[in-house]
């Protein structure tokens, strides 16, 4: 197609353009074009043919009326059992006693805030060194001969709360002398059960911690006790 001829500035230009290209050769050049067009409609034409059955070679699922069957059937003699981790606070530098009273905590009690563990963890090592068979004074011997004082993990000085232990320990067929037997009386003693739910609910400060802390133990001297809890923010690794 010929541009018209604008008779103004540009007309001397385009009239000496058009003089340039042979009309002969602008008809062959409008034809080519023409041709090249179509061909290429055709060639799209016959792709898109191609594909529309691949499209559609499988049936919509309203159209299937006889679903076949799935076997979703677990063959337990070659199944592998999938194992859930559950995370814990955890203490890798801790003594071996430190790392058993610290999962009890966690399995035995609701307990997830790491300032309330390390609140705990911290009062226990300022009474004991998680020593169980300690007496009052530093002498390592049985619950039974310790007469003065307080005994075991906690210090149990009372009456009440001493006796507590052995009367426990006489309930549920374990020694009063050893680590697991206290930290199964210390988590099951009525005065912790009751302060429990301090300690299980979270976002507070290891000082604001060591107010129901004093109401479970009733120390007489605070000693490092914060200190040392402070520490155990620093050791346990969540994983």
């Amino acid at each position: 197609m010929l541009l018209p001829l604008d008779k103004g500035i540009n007309y001397e230009y385009n009239k000496k353009l058009i003089d340039f290209v042979p009309y002969k050769e602008l008809n062959f050049y409008n034809g080519c074009c023409f041709w090249i067009i179509l061909m290429l409609n055709r060639i799209l034409a016959v792709v898109l043919a191609s594909l529309t059955p691949a499209a559609c070679a499988y049936p919509m699922i309203s159209e299937i009326k006889n679903p076949p069957s799935v076997d979703v059937s677990v063959d337990e003699d070659k199944s592998i059992p999938i194992e859930v981790v559950k995370k814990t606070w955890k203490c890798v530098d801790c003594t071996t006693e430190e790392q058993y009273v610290l999962e009890q905590l966690q399995e035995k009690t609701r307990i997830t805030d790491r300032n309330a563990l390390a609140t705990i963890m911290g009062n226990i090592k300022q009474e004991s060194k998680f020593t169980s068979n300690i007496c009052e004074g530093g002498a390592r011997i049985s619950y039974e001969n310790c007469h003065r004082g307080g005994y075991g993990l906690i210090q149990w000085t009372s009456e009440n709360r001493y006796l507590g232990l052995g009367y426990f320990a006489n309930t549920f067929g374990c020694n009063p002398s050893i680590l697991e037997c206290q930290v199964r009386y210390m988590i099951n003693e009525p005065i912790f059960q009751r302060i429990l739910p301090e300690f299980e609910g979270t976002g507070l400060t290891v000082r604001q911690y060591m107010v129901p802390a004093y109401y479970w133990l009733g120390w007489g001297i605070k000693g490092n006790r914060e200190i040392y809890a402070y520490d155990y923010t620093k050791k346990l690794i969540f994983a």
